[in-house]
């Protein structure tokens, strides 16, 4: 099924044909740059959104704590389940450390902690989280939980997911962190020390990537919040549920790049 590609760079969106370039790539996508939708597919459909969702919750620690208050883990973080860093209960950690735990490595018990942190226990931070949803418009997404488990009534869209970290984006710590390739986190007495490497792996390979965050389940498959810039063009990808989202992601944001220049090119940009 084929799709109008829409561009506005004049204020007035125009259709160019009638294909889908990427189709089959992705279940649903988008491909955003300077705030304008280049191409999507499905991009309003609900779909679980994996670990995509700590986008939500990092966003809500940066706005309701500072980088260096102390989280003490308790027992519920511990217990999490998915992909942990095997924090112990009583542990204590600067929130940035665990910011940087869960945005580079999706730790689920980091992701615990810190919404116990900030509202007391899991239950109350995601009715933060869908207050919070709704405030910014996103209107076709709803979660259970913090770190992205699969649920029938935990989902967002493409379309959503883009505007979700488009304003995270604006938050100075959540950018340096997205981008990085590696790097450590550390118990506030330095008893342990965690070595982390970004999962995200166009990071580091693909030329200006800077970002943003992986997410995959069983029900929802590989997700992908990609993030690249090159001079003073920058482009913002969502995939939900891509088998193949690195290679996609490449032959999409060059696809991007390209059609950017070309634009730029005869002057319409």
């Amino acid at each position: 099924m084929g799709i109008w590609l829409c561009i506005s760079w004049n204020g007035s969106a125009h259709a160019v044909e009638p294909v889908d370039r990427f189709a089959g790539l992705a279940a649903s996508y988008v491909i955003e740059a300077q705030g304008k939708t280049l191409w999507a597919h499905q991009a309003d459909r609900k779909l679980p959104p994996a670990s995509l969702t700590k986008i939500m919750t990092a966003l809500l620690v940066l706005e309701r704590s500072r980088p260096d208050d102390i989280v003490t883990v308790g027992a519920d973080a511990v217990g999490e389940t998915g992909s942990r860093m095997g924090l112990k209960a009583g542990e204590r950690f600067r929130v940035g450390d665990l910011l940087a735990i869960i945005l580079l490595q999706s730790a689920n018990d980091a992701c615990h902690a810190l919404a116990t942190h900030v509202a007391g226990n899991e239950i109350r931070f995601v009715a933060q989280m869908n207050r919070r949803a709704k405030e910014i418009g996103l209107n076709k997404t709803n979660f259970t939980n913090a770190c992205g488990h699969d649920h029938p009534r935990h989902y967002s869209t493409a379309y959503d997911l883009a505007r979700l970290t488009d304003i995270a984006l604006k938050h100075a710590l959540f950018l340096e962190l997205v981008a990085m390739v590696q790097t450590t986190a550390a118990t506030v007495d330095g008893k342990r020390t965690f070595d982390l490497v970004n999962s995200n792996e166009l990071v580091g390979r693909y030329p200006g990537a800077i970002g943003v965050k992986t997410g995959y389940t069983q029900r929802a498959g590989k997700c992908l919040v990609a993030l690249a810039q090159r001079g003073d063009a920058s482009v913002i990808l969502v995939l939900l549920n891509a088998p193949d989202r690195w290679w996609s992601a490449v032959d999409m944001l060059d696809y991007a790049f390209a059609h950017l220049a070309l634009v730029k090119s005869a002057g319409r940009l």
